[in-house]
């Protein structure tokens, strides 16, 4: 198992999305952000089932970095509540994952 984490947010639109990512590229948080653009979410909100359109970040990032990486997070995001959710990367090609480490902040 290796110290590298995914994290998966939502956001309203492509825009936040770019802003986001830029910022976590910048702040070396993440080493890489994937924008997936015009999702649609169904979920619960507030007592009732909403939906609408949204855009997935998957970001690859370590677990040292994960709390300045949600709490940076939080701050730019536009929602209430935002999605931050980290996923262990088990196993990966030993260059990619050097890369990874290369590009993310020190820890």
């Amino acid at each position: 198992m290796t110290d590298k984490i995914v994290i998966l947010s939502t956001c309203a639109n492509e825009g936040e999305a770019e802003r986001i990512a830029r910022a976590l590229l910048e702040a070396r948080l993440a080493a890489c952000v994937n924008v997936v653009p015009r999702i649609r979410s169904f979920y619960r909100w507030q007592g009732a089932i909403e939906a609408g359109p949204e855009c997935l970040l998957v970001i690859k990032s370590s677990r040292p970095l994960f709390d300045a990486l949600r709490t940076a997070l939080e701050q730019t995001h536009s929602y209430e509540v935002p999605e931050v959710i980290a996923l262990p990367i088990l196993e990966g090609s030993a260059s990619y994952l050097d890369w990874l480490q290369a590009n993310l902040g020190t820890e």
